[in-house]
């Protein structure tokens, strides 16, 4: 079992940055990839960019968040990031870790993944 814990959320305006931390604990070992989830209200949960967890350089964007986010890991601290800048209201939404447990490519479908934190709540105003 692995045990994933998001912090980070916040308001911020828009144009702003924020970093969200996911900190895994448990059965790290069988984590493979590490993503990034969201959902807005009213709408369906949105992938937004993943990790291999253990080839760290291997990473997948949605396109709305490319060259705005970015993905990164540490390992030692088992622990996935996201640095968000230049933030929209759009992207306004509780965001989820996620770890997948497959040796696969990265997916970004979320059946794929086994394990979920509880969420952190990201408010971009206008």
């Amino acid at each position: 079992q692995v045990h994933l814990v998001e912090s980070g959320g916040g308001l911020v305006q828009a144009g702003g940055s924020l970093r969200l931390s996911c900190a895994a604990s448990g059965r790290t070992s069988d984590i493979n990839k590490m993503a990034w989830f969201r959902q807005a209200p009213g709408k369906e949960r949105e992938f937004v960019a993943a990790i291999n967890w253990r080839l760290g350089g291997i990473t997948r964007y949605v396109e709305s968040v490319k060259g705005r986010f970015t993905i990164s890991r540490d390992i030692a601290k088992n622990t996935v990031y996201l640095q968000m800048s230049s933030l929209k209201p759009d992207d306004t939404a509780v965001y989820s870790c996620a770890a997948d447990r497959r040796p696969d490519s990265i997916s970004s479908r979320s059946q794929h993944y086994d394990y979920w934190g509880q969420g952190t709540q990201v408010t971009v105003s206008s």
